[in-house]
This record gives structure tokens, sequence and C-alpha cells, in this order.
């Protein structure tokens, strides 16, 4: 299992364009799934903006809960929003 992991890790290692993000994540997720990742990903960003949860939930439609459930990964997770968040600034 954990081989299967890494060459995950690595499949996505290797996208280099948005474009290219688009084609992986068109064949290897479902259109829910996407719109789930997406959704996370959005409420994420507005969080970091400091954002009110029910702002968030107005504007996204979402549920407290999955913003709650997003705060918490931003704040004791292992690290990657902040890592993309701060990358994405540049």
């Amino acid at each position: 299992m954990k081989q299967n992991y890494q060459n995950l890790y690595q499949l996505f290692a290797a996208v280099k364009s948005p474009k290219e993000a688009q084609i992986l994540l068109a064949d290897l997720l479902t259109p829910q799934e996407l719109d789930s990742i997406a959704e996370r990903w959005a409420l994420v960003q507005l969080l970091a903006l400091g954002l009110p949860q029910r702002a968030i939930q107005k504007k996204l439609k979402v549920s407290i809960s999955k913003i709650t459930r997003g705060s918490k990964e931003l704040q004791y997770g292992h690290g990657g929003f902040k890592l993309m968040l701060q990358r994405l600034k540049k």
C-alpha cells in the first residue's frame, strides 16, 4: 500500500502546468470527487484570508462542519495547505 502512495506522490510531482493537472485530475477523479476537492481548497483559501466561517458558508454554500474540518486541517494538519498557500502567493 505504501508503494501505491509513493507512486501517487510521484505522479503529482510530475505535473508541470495547470493544464496538465486538469487533464490528470479529469482522468483520476469523478466529477463529484473533483468538486469536493475544489470546494475544500476554496474554503481553505478563504479561511487563510481570515473570513469568518459564516461568511464562507454563505459564499460557498457549504456546511459549517466542512468549514470546521478545513479550519482544523489548516491549523493542525501536516502543513500542506500552509505550504501551498505560501507557495501560490509568490
